[in-house]
């Protein structure tokens, strides 16, 4: 009897509390939804990607592996950035005819490649790797994004390029095939480095080096630095004794980049001929400083003399000896 009464004591203490509580919490909950911000309407002329898929199951099918299906799946952009209209624009004119490309605003197939930049641009442009795509080569030879990207059936697990990377480079750039099959080449066909590795597709800073040099989209390393150089860091430098010839005109003074017919890329079979293109006696100044094939130290008609590295080993640079010898 005694337990009863203590619970019925405790009843009527705590109820008025709860009830209060409760008042208290359903007035906020008034306040907050009568506060809240409704959500914003559609923009007219969206149909969602829910429609497309009704017709396009094929793009569909393999889309949530896609880069861009998270526009989709996020749900925090807005309908004209969100899903199939946010590449093609609003549907409902399409799907109101009933298909047709000429009914898609944004039909990639019949557009200009500069409304294909545009397009994409529209979500990429603050991108640092694009920052030059507008005066790249590519653009200004007509090269589309699409030229490239398969947006919908990309067989490559990464960029969604068209092709695996270095046959889409191939289709075009024929010569340089020819390159990496030659006896000393860089390992692009092997598949141990890419052409995006030294190259940016998208275009690049024009280098500072080499006086009147047109730019060819190389992907500058650390201060503007040759692409080169992140690989072969060895090279990198800074020395107290440096090449003017590397230092100024950059690696390819001497060696061809893509591959060769002579060892280590070299763009001749003699070392001691590809040295005097430079030392030759003629004209004045460091990069001219002549070489008396006839003198006693220097006898390029003796064999042993004809091979310049074997002495002047540190050829890239030196802090130990102006005339880079061991």
């Amino acid at each position: 009897m005694i337990v009863s009464m203590a619970r019925a004591a405790i009843l009527v203490t705590t109820l008025p509390i709860l009830w209060a509580c409760g008042a208290a919490w359903a007035q906020n909950q008034a306040v907050a939804g009568s506060s809240a911000t409704p959500p914003a309407p559609a923009a007219p002329g969206f149909v969602g990607s829910n429609a497309c898929k009704t017709c396009h199951p094929d793009i569909f099918l393999n889309f949530y592996k896609n880069a861009h299906y998270k526009s989709i799946a996020s749900g925090k952009e807005p309908p004209e950035r969100t899903g199939c209209e946010g590449c093609h624009g609003p549907g409902q004119a399409h799907v109101a005819a009933r298909g047709g490309k000429s009914t898609i605003p944004h039909a990639f197939s019949l557009m200009q490649p500069k409304q294909v930049l545009d397009t994409c641009l529209g979500c990429h442009a603050n991108d640092f790797n694009r920052a030059n795509i507008r005066r790249s080569e590519h653009t200004l030879n007509g090269i589309a994004c699409t030229s490239c990207h398969s947006i919908h059936h990309s067989p490559t697990p990464k960029y969604l390029l068209a092709k695996q990377q270095r046959d889409l480079c191939y289709s075009c750039h024929g010569n340089i095939r020819a390159q990496f099959d030659m006896p000393s080449k860089h390992r692009v066909n092997e598949g141990f480095m890419e052409c995006s590795d030294c190259h940016n597709p998208h275009g690049a800073f024009a280098p500072t080096w080499g006086m009147g040099q047109k730019p060819r989209m190389i992907e500058q390393a650390l201060g503007n630095e040759d692409a080169c150089l992140k690989c072969h860091v060895d090279k990198r430098g800074p020395f107290v004794y440096e090449h003017p010839s590397v230092a100024i005109e950059g690696c390819e003074i001497c060696h061809t980049p893509h591959g060769s017919m002579n060892a280590k890329l070299l763009r001749r079979p003699v070392v001691f001929t590809l040295c005097l293109e430079c030392h030759n006696g003629g004209g004045s100044g460091t990069r001219n400083q002549g070489v008396d094939i006839q003198s006693a130290r220097h006898n390029l008609l003796d064999p042993k003399f004809q091979f310049c590295t074997a002495c002047h080993v540190r050829i890239h640079g030196s802090n130990a000896d102006e005339y880079f010898l061991r």
